[in-house]
């Protein structure tokens, strides 16, 4: 159990000690309290020394988590509140706490355990707690999507501080294709996700090209021992990105002017999510829309079309739609 999660439970287990009027409380008293809480939730002994319940005494009573505990020692060794109907867990969420959480929520959403928002582990963790407590009976009205055995996030904290601090990097990488791993020097520029994946454009140290690199498929990261100096190249990933679907970007490529045309039963989540922000409706009738988007051919575009199965048409480039035939064709014999 992760060490503020154990702080969480001593916070609520001296709270209920000191609203429990029917019994005077000493510091001994609260360690074998919490004690006692740990050994419940953890299942084995776990030893709260007397300096950790001062400190969490003393963390209660400031304005660090929001609680401003009146805790007040009396007689010179029994502890108390000194507001009769004070508890922790009537502390309402604060206007900080709000503009922390949409501050955050975009990438809150798209992972957790971030060293980012180490310093939000006591908000989120007193929401968390009193959505618990006053909605147990409730089940979730939003659920979002996720997949907690997706590989490769674990990377993601080393790589942001990396590109952060500027520094070169020694992967092993092993592909889909390789049969082996392969060290690589590089050097870390972006983190980008798509489609609930997530990549690292780096360039490498001997071919000085950027180059994407699946983070389910780095295997090990550690520092270049050697003394290399980093190269910036200042990425901006919504230039970098802005003229294909998905990762796979093409140096010196252009993008081509692509139409294509969706049945009508279809047509309106086209318009509503968009292939890419160029897309523009080309026409429509009663059978359908024809869109058109100006993006590079990558696998990426491919998949998406192939996505939309007998709902779609590839109208032009010609090469386009050819391959997209091909592809086709091909699925159609697996079912002959």
């Amino acid at each position: 159990m992760a060490s503020n999660k154990n702080a969480l439970i001593r916070y609520k287990t001296i709270d209920q000690c000191l609203r429990n009027k029917f019994k005077q409380w000493v510091l001994d008293d609260l360690i074998e309290a919490c004690s006692d809480a740990l050994y419940e939730y953890e299942g084995k002994d776990v030893y709260v020394s007397k300096r950790t319940v001062q400190l969490d005494i003393q963390m209660m009573r400031s304005d660090k988590l929001g609680y401003n505990a009146p805790i007040e020692v009396y007689q010179r060794k029994y502890y108390r509140y000194a507001e009769e109907d004070y508890s922790i867990m009537n502390i309402p969420v604060t206007d900080h706490d709000i503009k922390i959480m949409n501050e955050s929520i975009q990438i809150l959403r798209q992972f957790k355990d971030f060293s980012l928002f180490k310093e939000m582990n006591g908000v989120i963790e007193r929401l968390e707690d009193s959505v618990y407590a006053t909605q147990k009976d409730n089940i979730p009205i939003i659920h979002l999507e996720k997949n907690e055995q997706l590989k490769g996030l674990e990377h993601i904290d080393t790589l942001y501080h990396a590109i952060q601090n500027k520094q070169v990097l020694k992967i092993s990488y092993k592909s889909f294709k390789a049969r082996d791993e392969t060290e690589i020097i590089i050097h870390p520029q972006l983190l980008k996700e798509f489609n609930n994946r997530w990549f690292l454009l780096a360039i490498g140290h001997k071919r000085k090209v950027l180059t994407t690199f699946a983070l389910d498929r780095i295997v090990s990261i550690h520092n270049s021992k050697e003394d290399i100096v980093y190269i910036d190249q200042h990425i901006d990933g919504d230039l970098y990105y802005k003229d294909v679907v998905g990762v796979t970007v093409s140096e010196n490529v252009a993008p081509e002017l692509i139409t294509f045309r969706i049945d009508n039963r279809n047509a309106p989540y086209v318009v509503t999510k968009p292939f890419h922000t160029s897309q523009e409706i080309l026409s429509q009738d009663e059978r359908g829309a024809t869109f058109s988007i100006k993006v590079q051919l990558n696998f990426e575009l491919e998949r998406l079309i192939l996505g939309f199965g007998d709902s779609i048409e590839v109208l032009q480039p010609e090469r386009l739609r050819t391959r997209i035939h091909g592809k086709l064709k091909r699925a159609l014999g697996r079912y002959e």
